[in-house]
């Protein structure tokens, strides 16, 4: 394992392999495709639909307190329960889902190093079975909401203050080329990114395995587009979710103190009336 800040937040394949019978460990794969779980996931492993499951279904929100009590419950995760992460994409979703455990207290939560990627390049076995898992009784009694940057967080940032902003889509969103990546139907009126935004794709930060860069890797990523850990820092993407993976790379990975995801991102950013875009590189 890489010498992180944070290096417990990161588990490995074969540490996977080995634990996932674990009364103890609730291993849980968050995918972009939302069949691929059911195609043959690591044996053990409950699956988790962002779409249906991981958001307010009804109004554009994370999951409420009480939804994710009930899914944690109902997958068997107690409040002391290790839950490990992962899913296609280098762990895309993954990492949104454990920005959601995080900002509501799970303290005990790992991302699977390299994801599915990784475990199906190993020719790790997989089945297609899901498990039945005793129902627990979760409760939530924290809520960290530093952990999540709303429009006037934003705004503010605009004005300097010490404030960054990373932009992790790709160039050609970020230039306007393009309203969103092909496929996603998520979208915006306006093309472009907010002004003063760096951009860093999310995707930068990870090896060609899925696995995560070294941390002098990220180091250098993010530094030389002036993103220093003495800076308050907000990333965003196009919905939240790109962005999460950023925030957990700064934030675990590299130990920044203040930093925060944009939810909504540029499908609020880029439909709001006179909100300030900038277009270009």
């Amino acid at each position: 394992m890489q010498l992180y800040a944070n290096p417990e937040v990161l588990v490995s394949t074969d540490w996977v392999d080995q634990h996932r019978a674990d009364p103890g460990v609730v291993i849980a794969e968050v995918d972009v495709d939302t069949n691929a779980y059911n195609e043959g996931h690591v044996p053990g492993a409950i699956g988790w639909n962002w779409q249906t499951q991981l958001c307010d279904v009804v109004r554009r929100d994370i999951i409420s307190k009480e939804d994710l009590e009930k899914l944690l419950s109902l997958g068997g995760v107690s409040n002391d329960t290790m839950i490990v992460l992962y899913g296609d994409n280098n762990n895309w979703f993954a990492a949104w889902a454990f920005w959601q455990l995080k900002m509501y207290g799970h303290n005990n939560v790992r991302i699977m190093n390299g994801g599915r990627k990784k475990w199906l390049a190993e020719g790790r076995g997989i089945t297609k079975d899901a498990p039945q898992r005793k129902t627990e009784h979760y409760k939530i009694s924290d809520f960290h909401k530093n952990f999540r940057a709303l429009r006037p967080q934003v705004e503010e940032a605009l004005h300097g203050n010490g404030s960054v902003l990373v932009d992790v889509r790709s160039n050609d969103e970020f230039t306007g080329k393009i309203l969103s990546p092909p496929g996603l139907p998520e979208t915006c009126q306006r093309g472009g990114h907010i002004p003063g935004a760096k951009n860093i794709p999310w995707g930068l930060a990870c090896n060609n395995d899925g696995t995560f860069k070294s941390q002098e890797e990220l180091k250098a990523l993010y530094e030389e587009k002036g993103v220093t850990p003495d800076k308050n820092v907000i990333a965003y993407c196009r919905i939240g979710e790109r962005s999460s993976h950023t925030w957990f790379v700064l934030k675990y990975l590299l130990g920044f103190k203040n930093v925060s995801n944009y939810d909504g991102s540029w499908t609020e950013w880029g439909n709001m009336v006179g909100a300030p875009v900038e277009k270009g590189a």
